[in-house]
């Protein structure tokens, strides 16, 4: 039986993980998830890896399976399934099946990385689409990895992680590259910004939601719009250009085939940590000032508002049903209502809501049967779906999808995709929206959106 090697690399505390995730994010299947320096509490961990051994790939609704070693085709047994996260927690199983996991600090290890679209979700509640894909890149791509890169924030250390039967760097790697400076082509765009709807146009899709709530379809509706436009060079630049100015917790980086998925998320989905679960909505939104004083202001202003409180607790009611179909009975609570988090551009209103994974349950199949988060959909959450693929113009993608990962211990991390851009084939597109109760404002939900994209769209309008 084979152990997983955690080994301290010599590098200095304050390096950047982007530093040295630089050298490898040209790689198949390179991911990042990145704290971004944050000082949120939940921003303790970086981690990378690349060229994942075994890739599950879900395209138009079309499952498939990816083996990149040659080695490993006669080992592993792959089922037919017509699910995606059933088919990567039996590879996992196998592949690690006879491997001994030392006792670490340090999460995630080895195992499943990647994202899962809101298109997938969208399949999975059986919510018929209106409209065909436009998109290249496939709506969920899931890589089972035998290295990673960890850094821990509290001290600045990084350690190499990896399964000594697989390839992997060495950590001589790792410490040339802390100090390597590559040079490639800038990130900018070569087109403007173009929303896929007009404001008029916004503001008629809000009053039919309206309609719709005094109906009594749904209590609350998320509407976006999706913002498009050009570019050339290396997506990278771009990432960190944002991540430079959002410095948000749940960030990240993917590289597909087409391009990239860049992710400066403040959300997360769900965690899992020896069987706890946690789950952090936001919802309730208002923009930061320059002033300290309007600043607060806002803040307060936002902590007490009827209107945001009431939506976000309708988020919280649907988010403990949907952890009690795996959590003991009995555990799902909600320890904190109403915080306010801060960010760069906005205020939050977020709330955390706990429980206890049931003894035969996966992390994965906790996520699947949450998926995709009731903060970024609406309640009842099909209904919700539905009115959403009637009246957004365009599929969401990886908007309000998750990015994350379930590592060999069973343990899981994910965010919400918000604030996250799709690069593909040198178009990028970047969604925005808001949660649409029956007392919304329709002016005041638009602009909404404007403030949440206010340190994304300007700041892609520069060079690189």
């Amino acid at each position: 039986m084979q152990s997983i090697q955690i080994t301290p690399l010599t590098i200095a505390p304050q390096t950047d993980i982007t530093t040295l995730f630089a050298g490898f994010r040209h790689l198949p299947g390179a991911t990042l998830l990145d704290s971004a320096n944050s000082p949120h509490p939940d921003a303790r961990f970086d981690i990378f890896s690349a060229e994942p051994v075994i890739s599950i790939v879900e395209h138009a609704n079309q499952l498939q399976v990816n083996v990149a070693l040659e080695s490993l085709r006669s080992r592993i047994n792959i089922e037919k399934s017509d699910s995606a996260t059933a088919q990567i927690v039996s590879l996992q199983h196998q592949l690690f099946a006879q491997t001994r996991v030392p006792e670490t600090h340090l999460p995630f290890l080895v195992g499943s990385l990647g994202y899962f679209g809101y298109d997938w979700g969208r399949t999975l509640e059986k919510v018929n689409a209106l409209r065909p894909n436009s998109y290249e890149t496939p709506q969920l791509c899931v890589g089972i990895y035998t290295w990673s890169v960890i850094r821990d924030a509290k001290d600045g250390q990084f350690y190499l992680c990896y399964h000594p039967d697989f390839p992997h760097p060495s950590h001589t790697d790792f410490e040339n590259l802390s100090t390597h400076n590559e040079i490639s082509a800038p990130f900018s765009l070569t087109h403007d910004w173009q929303s896929n709807v007009s404001k008029d146009t916004y503001l008629e899709k809000l009053a039919q939601i309206h309609e719709y709530l005094l109906a009594g379809d749904c209590y609350q509706i998320n509407m976006a719009q999706r913002f498009e436009a050009q570019y050339e060079g290396d997506e990278w630049h771009a990432y960190l250009q944002l991540r430079e100015t959002n410095v948000a917790p749940f960030s990240s980086f993917v590289r597909t085939q087409f391009g990239a998925i860049t992710s400066i998320s403040p959300e997360r989905f769900l965690s899992v940590n020896e069987g706890k679960v946690e789950t952090k909505p936001i919802k309730g939104t208002r923009p930061r000032q320059t002033d300290p004083a309007l600043d607060a202001k806002m803040a307060e202003e936002l902590q007490n508002a009827s209107k945001d409180r009431a939506e976000n607790l309708m988020i919280v009611d649907l988010l403990r049903n949907d952890l009690s179909k795996n959590c003991q009975a009995g555990t799902v609570e909600v320890p904190k209502l109403f915080d306010i988090e801060s960010f760069p551009a906005v205020h939050h209103l977020v709330s955390t809501v706990v429980g206890e994974l049931n003894s035969d349950c996966s992390a994965l199949q906790l996520l699947q049967d949450a998926f995709p988060g009731g903060s970024i959909t609406g309640a009842p959450k099909k209904r919700a779906m539905e009115i959403i693929e009637e009246l957004e113009p365009d599929h969401r993608h990886i908007y309000c999808g998750s990015i994350g990962y379930m590592g060999i211990r069973d343990d899981m991390d994910s965010n919400i995709c918000i604030r996250t851009l799709l690069l593909e084939s040198n178009k990028i597109y970047c969604w925005a929206g808001g949660g649409i109760v029956i007392d919304s404002d329709a002016n005041l939900e638009y602009q909404e959106t404007l403030d949440k994209v206010a340190k994304i769209l300007p700041i892609l309008n520069k060079s690189a």
